[in-house]
């Protein structure tokens, strides 16, 4: 019986080519286009699940609250792991990881800049999984001044895997022993380090301080669910520890510090929630979020409801077509339960043409995919465990959703009726039909609202006046390794006089970098926290208003002939309006000096100059409030050119480099180039989001165009009758269009409200948007119909030329 019904399925497939080839493309698309998505939402998902005990380790953060300043830290203090470790019984381990920063590696004369380093407990390989090739993990970190690498980094610099014992020499001139190599860290992974350095070797690493955040801190439990019970007792176990420090600093306790509406707290994040659910100040590496994988997996279930929309359309549509062969196959004995297998069967063979075709689609796709997403996708014999399933899957549930309304529709035809000719077709009076061009629609108008709202913002932050010039600046990124502060200067005196720039300043505290430094002030020496200043604090010279182009609200910027300046602080206008201080100039600020030294010594500043605020963080976040010191710190130079001929400059700046540092390689990049790269995520969401769109408007076409080739096959003899009475060609291509233009229109009045409501509450993630303009919604509307009309013309003319008399030979 089965093998029947697929021989019959099949050669009705076969006579209906033009059906067939249109219903097997459009679910083509729509189905290769929801793997994609798939493998996004999985690779998603995924990040720190290959950790073995990855359900029983938890990551402690702190939040604190200063008077009216919050932060949220991904790190912890430097004696928590330890202390968390002996005070619980049901913590089976605890380990810490401190991102190194940036380090020039010898490899013989060369020295290359590794930026993938960490200093990490011994216990490292205790509570990640992270399988080692060569050497012991009980022991690999135990010592100072060790040092396990990954097994390309052991090949880039050994040629070989087998290097335990050799050394490694560092841009200090510091040698560190290989004491073991691991496996390539899975890049689903929230961090991914090339060099773990022994922990012991970073002097900082016993510090005793409890009111300090440095160190990414992670609990391993001995059972899951046991994170409930510290999460319980971590207010006592803060007071305990933190208490004292908060009564030596602040002059008061625990409870009265939380009484005043501030707070210091400790709580956990999952392991698998950090990639997709954290934002916090001290990650370990970009975290991506987790609206993205609602926003795509909601496209992925859109455009797959558009493909079974589009075969239920065409399958009904082609009613009047089939309903001699349902009458004459009633006449002779068949049950309508085999009537609406061999309808299921039909679509179940479509389903799976398309999914097959769509599958090998994807695969071919995917480099494509991997390269506009950022991503490493790949498909491999783990990934087909359980893909090969979810396919199987797939076809037998869109086949029967995409299939049940036609099989139930056509299997239910009376033969008498059907036989005597009274079965009504056409497009008119399909209401279930029009009700599904309307919501397809509807979907594809919503999907071109936030296509259009995504793109104005992303062209609104790439142009937002942000306070400084990001344009024209170059930036050497590692002036650090030029040994002493004095040699950093000499290096930015140098280059200044160099034809073509403007200016430099010296400071590794810039907006678009990463470095970011946080410091207690108070408005007066009572040190009152409710009267606490908590703001980025960036130690610059005395060229940096200047060189970033940065704009004084009042007064002026530090000045190297002013010997006072080295008690002088600039403010910015958020900082100005925290403090209400209208006329902020020479007023006090008091610095807390922070460690265990009592706040009374802390150092005493007087406001020089009032920047305007300028984004130093995402624009995600509203502008908060910074102090500016005069400092020493040697992070970068930025250069401000004003030449075309950068390759000429670079060489100039490099021969200065190669004079004062002949065995480091300089490092630069361009201001507004890691501006962009910083948005990357948000722009390569927005081309994705408009990919998906284009290709759900196109299988949204695809089952116009087929509807409406129905519609006016249906219609042939009432065109020729209309033809004949003298109607002209565009009378009937517009008769043949109305009906399908009025379904678009009624979708439109659905879908523009549901668009700018929920595009509306997306844009509220960013605090500096470019709210929904009046024009987007009707531009939106109007290119639906247009796409729309250009769907249905083709078919409306080609009905509206045909020849009447063909139509109508037979009356």
């Amino acid at each position: 019986m089965i093998r029947n019904y697929v021989r019959t399925a099949f050669r009705t497939l076969l006579k209906n080519k033009g059906f067939t080839v249109l219903n097997v493309l459009g679910l083509t698309l729509g189905l290769a286009s929801c793997l994609l998505i798939i493998f996004y939402v999985v690779d998603e998902l995924s990040y720190d699940r290959y950790n073995t005990k990855a359900d029983r380790i938890y990551r402690v953060n702190e939040d604190l609250k200063l008077g009216e300043n919050s932060v949220l830290y991904a790190v912890a203090m430097p004696p928590l792991a330890q202390t968390l470790k002996s005070e619980f019984p049901y913590i089976e381990n605890t380990i810490r990881i401190k991102n190194a920063g940036s380090k020039h590696v010898k490899k013989g004369t060369t020295n290359i800049l590794e930026n993938k380093m960490a200093f990490a407990d011994p216990s490292l390989f205790d509570v990640f999984t992270l399988p080692m090739i060569n050497g012991s993990p009980a022991t690999a970190l135990a010592e100072p001044n060790s040092v396990v690498i990954t097994e390309t980094t052991a090949k880039k610099y050994f040629n070989s895997t087998n290097v335990v014992g050799k050394t490694l020499t560092f841009d200090d001139n510091t040698f560190y022993k290989v004491t073991g190599v691991i496996r390539d860290i899975p890049r689903q992974s929230h961090f991914n380090f090339d060099f773990f350095i022994s922990m012991s070797t970073f002097p900082d690493s016993r510090s005793t301080e409890w009111l300090r955040s440095d160190y990414n801190t992670y609990v391993l439990f001995k059972k899951a669910g046991d994170h409930k019970k510290l999460e319980a007792s971590l207010p006592a176990f803060l007071g305990k520890y933190s208490g004292p420090e908060m009564q030596s600093q602040l002059k008061m306790s625990m409870a009265a510090f939380e009484k005043s509406g501030s707070f210091f707290r400790l709580n956990l994040t999952p392991l698998t929630d950090i990639h997709l659910k954290s934002n916090r100040t001290g990650e370990l590496g970009p975290n991506s979020t987790i609206q993205y994988v609602y926003i795509f997996s909601a496209i992925a279930l859109f455009i797959l409801l558009i493909a079974c929309v589009n075969f239920m359309n065409l399958s009904t549509a082609r009613s009047s077509n089939r309903a001699r062969e349902v009458g004459v196959r009633k006449v002779l004995g068949s049950s309508r339960k085999s009537l609406v297998f061999q309808f299921l069967t039909e679509s179940i063979l479509v389903t799976f043409a398309a999914t097959a075709i769509a599958f090998f689609a994807a695969i071919a796709l995917l480099p494509a995919f991997n390269q506009l997403a950022g991503k490493d996708i790949a498909v491999n014999s783990q990934t087909l465990s359980w893909l090969i399933p979810a396919l199987l899957c797939i076809v037998l549930l869109v086949g029967s959703i995409a299939g049940s309304y036609p099989a139930l529709f056509l299997s239910s035809f009376q033969p008498v009726n059907v036989l005597k000719g009274k079965l009504s077709a056409g497009f008119k009076g399909g209401g279930l039909r029009s009700f599904l061009v309307v919501f397809q629609f509807s979907i594809s108008i919503f999907l071109i609202i936030g296509t259009l709202v995504i793109y104005k913002q992303l062209k609104y932050i790439q142009n937002k006046d942000l306070g400084y010039n990001r344009n024209q600046v170059l930036i050497v990124q590692n002036t650090s390794e030029l040994n002493t502060y004095n040699t950093a200067k000499i290096f930015k005196q140098e280059v200044k006089q160099i034809q073509g720039v403007v200016n430099a300043t010296l400071t590794g505290y810039i907006p678009t970098a990463s470095a970011k430094n946080t410091s207690i002030f108070f408005k007066d020496a009572s040190f009152d926290q409710k009267k606490a200043l908590f703001p980025q604090t960036w130690e610059v010279d005395e060229d940096y208003m200047n060189t970033l182009d940065m704009k004084m609200a009042a007064g002026r910027s530090f000045s190297s002939q002013m010997a006072t300046d080295s008690s002088g602080i600039i403010i910015n206008e958020a900082a100005a309006r925290f403090l209400g201080l209208n006329n902020p100039l020479s007023k006090p600020l008091y610095r807390s000096n922070g460690g265990k030294q009592d706040i009374a010594n802390s150092k005493a500043y007087h406001v020089i100059g009032v920047v305007k605020d300028f984004n130093f963080s995402s624009l995600r976040d509203v502008v908060s409030p910074m102090v500016l010191v005069m400092g020493q710190n040697t992070g970068a130079l930025s250069v401000r050119v004003s030449t075309k001929n950068i390759p000429a400059l670079l060489s100039q700046i490099q021969q200065r480099w190669n004079q004062l540092s002949p065995n480091v390689k300089m490092n630069f990049s361009f201001m507004d180039q890691d501006f962009e790269a910083s948005y990357l995520a948000e722009q390569r969401m927005g081309t994705i989001f408009i990919v998906f769109t284009s290709l759900a408007i196109i299988i949204a076409c695809l089952g116009l165009f087929g509807l409406a080739a129905y519609a006016a096959e249906q219609r042939t003899k009432e065109i020729g009758i209309r033809k004949i009475l003298g109607a002209n060609v565009s009378t009937i291509a517009a008769m043949l269009s109305f009906d399908f233009i009025k379904l678009v229109l009624i979708a439109i009045l659905i879908a523009l409200p549901a668009g700018w409501f929920l595009m509306n509450k997306w844009l509220q993630d960013f605090a500096y948007r470019e709210n929904i303009q009046w024009w987007v919604l009707p531009l939106a509307g109007f290119i639906a119909i247009l796409i729309a009309i250009i769907t249905i013309s083709f078919q409306a003319i080609r009905a509206a030329f045909a020849n009447p008399v063909n139509s109508l030979r037979s009356e």
